[in-house]
């Protein structure tokens, strides 16, 4: 069995305007979140054995705080083909993944994530967690998916929604 953590990258800061996007840090909101949902992960022992990032600013300073919190962090990889993904685009990066990696956790952007989620859901998807991601997909939150099969035979309908956390769920 595979499963897959989508996580958003935790708020960002849009206090200098001249920033381009993907040079645009995270806020404090997001400094505090990371690790939040990181010790969730830990918690819950949803332990990465590979991770996929985007290059994007915000994206590696949330990796960097999540993986601060895991016991065993694995090496990111870089995909440039995360930052401004398609739902599509992100099928095909996660396809790329680790033939090895049970767990792998996939740190990217929305509207990409959001879409994916709902595009990858099977009709078996605990409805609640469903229900929450339709509603809004926010800054630091985690979805997981359950799967089985290979990474490379990864499509539409393919995997069941198990859980949907956001950062105000840990207050």
């Amino acid at each position: 069995m595979k499963t897959l953590l989508l996580l958003r990258h935790a708020k960002s800061s849009w206090e200098d305007a001249g920033l381009a996007d993907f040079d645009r840090p995270l806020a404090p909101r997001g400094i505090q979140a990371a690790p939040r949902m990181a010790r969730e992960l830990v918690w819950r022992g949803w332990l990465p054995d590979a991770a996929m990032v985007s290059p994007a600013l915000r994206t590696r300073q949330t990796w960097d705080l999540v993986a601060a919190e895991l016991p065993d962090p694995p090496k990111p990889g870089f995909a440039e083909g995360i930052y401004e993904a398609s739902a599509d685009g992100l099928l095909t990066e996660i396809r790329k993944a680790p033939k090895a990696a049970d767990t792998l956790l996939v740190l990217g952007h929305n509207p990409a994530l959001e879409d994916f989620s709902g595009l990858l859901a099977s009709a078996d998807s605990e409805s609640g967690a469903l229900t929450r991601l339709r509603e809004k997909f926010p800054t630091a939150g985690l979805v997981r998916f359950v799967f089985a099969g290979r990474w490379d035979q990864l499509g539409p309908g393919a995997a069941r929604l198990t859980h949907f956390l956001r950062p105000k769920d840990f207050r």
